[in-house]
């Protein structure tokens, strides 16, 4: 029997309903086994988020900061009543899904902590991983830092995909804190509804289809993507630039915030005062005449670009 480990945390449930979408095809395989393990920190983050706390936690997210987990519960296919991990963490996996949010470029902190945790060690060591990530359209850094935490568990990343906002990058900057923030895909008329779209959702089925092709055809170690030619991931050449700027600005502010004090202190909600207005001075300055700068050099590093373009696709390709 093959057996697959999924393993995920859906603040707004909308990660879940994507994995549920690509293990579809699988789940009455006989010869697959397929289990859960649902991470939730001890303090839980709120949805929807108020104003302050969003930011708050931005410092921890970008240093990827460990924060202490509720006791990791897995779940069988076979026998759903049981939560007892230590016979199955003797036992390798065929494959593991990962599949994470998006937090201020960074895996989400309960993604990161897990990752950095004895029991992902265990797991993880010398298995095939896919990451599935849901977000608005910014995924770029936070795979690459995800790609250095599999690395440090002797995982073999064999596939990525990636599910984004289908409104587009200008109207998800608005629409996505709208949500996150009111708990409400469409709280207003003249906004876009935010989030991955139903239908690309449901099109998610294709690829449970190529894994479980893969599982049932050969008994062979994955080693080599299963996703390629099947769309797993869009590049938009047009946020590369905008990611490494965002990036390291999150980093210098990040490590003065926690210079200031920890979460909730007076000294940091002080200096998130600071942030906000630079902030608002970047997205009005800074974001358009990057966009500008990179719409005018796009021809003239034509080159570097697709260059780029294909380094962020791997493994699964576009």
């Amino acid at each position: 029997m093959r057996k697959i480990l999924v393993v995920s945390y859906s603040q707004t449930g909308q990660l879940t309903k994507i994995v549920d979408s690509i293990m579809g095809p699988l789940l009455n395989d006989e010869q697959i086994q397929i289990d859960s393990l649902t991470i939730q920190p001890q303090v839980k983050f709120p949805f929807p988020w108020s104003f302050f706390k969003f930011f708050q936690v931005m410092p921890e997210s970008v240093y990827m900061k460990e924060i202490e987990l509720d006791k990791v519960t897995l779940h069988s296919s076979i026998d759903s009543s049981s939560d007892d991990t230590t016979d199955v963490m003797n036992e390798p996996y065929d494959l593991i899904i990962l599949s994470y949010q998006v937090w201020f470029l960074s895996p989400s902190l309960p993604i990161s902590s897990f990752l950095q945790s004895e029991q992902a060690k265990i797991l993880f060591n010398n298995t095939p991983v896919m990451t599935v990530i849901g977000c608005r359209g910014m995924w770029l850094t936070a795979q690459e830092k995800m790609k250095v935490l599999l690395a440090k568990l002797n995982a073999n990343l064999v596939d990525n995909i990636v599910l984004t906002d289908e409104c587009g990058a200008g109207f998800s900057f608005l629409a996505t804190p709208l949500w996150m923030l009111t708990g409400n895909k469409k709280p207003v008329s003249w906004v876009p509804k935010a989030g991955v779209s139903d239908q690309e959702i449901a099109k998610a089925q294709r690829f449970g289809i190529a894994i479980k092709k893969r599982l049932t055809d050969t008994n062979s170690k994955i080693t080599t993507p299963m996703m390629t030619s099947l769309a797993a991931v869009k590049i938009n050449e047009k946020l590369i630039m905008s990611e490494k700027i965002g990036h390291r600005s999150f980093k210098v502010w990040g490590k003065l915030l926690m210079l200031l004090g920890p979460q909730n202190s007076v000294r940091r909600c002080v200096g998130l005062c600071f942030y906000f207005t630079f902030l608002l001075a970047l997205i009005v300055t800074i974001v358009p005449i990057t966009a500008l700068i990179i719409k005018l050099i796009s021809p003239i590093f034509k080159a570097k670009i697709a260059k780029q373009k294909a380094y962020y696709a791997q493994p699964s390709g576009e």
